[in-house]
């Protein structure tokens, strides 16, 4: 079975890779990182639209989302973004940690797996 896989255009990993009927996307963080953490959050969650879509998949058929917020303070304006994006008949199943994150600026990374 062949694996499928999105570059991300560097030399360190993938922004998505399919296998076996199921999307596993990289952590991804936002572009700009001068927006609080619902701005980053709905940043992120645009990206991740677009990583399934390339897939033939969408947020609808998520499996499970992994959150890292550099200070658990930032959860409540995450949830707001996660909210108006998720689709409520089809929730994940989630998990929200707290996490020193690559660069200070980034206040949000966010992974999911998705059935094709």
């Amino acid at each position: 079975m062949a694996i499928d896989r999105l570059d991300a255009g560097n030399k360190i990993f993938s922004l998505g890779v399919r296998y076996n009927g199921v999307v596993t996307t990289a952590g991804i963080v936002a572009e700009d990182l001068k927006a609080d953490a619902r701005g980053q959050a709905t940043q992120i969650l645009k990206t991740i639209d677009k990583v399934l879509s390339h897939f033939g998949t969408s947020k609808g058929r998520l499996l499970t989302a992994s959150l890292w917020v550099s200070d658990i303070r930032h959860r409540a304006g995450v949830n707001e973004a996660w909210l108006e994006w998720v689709d409520q008949a089809a929730l994940p199943t989630r998990a929200t940690v707290e996490a020193k994150l690559a660069d200070p600026a980034m206040l949000v990374e966010i992974q999911v797996s998705a059935a094709v």
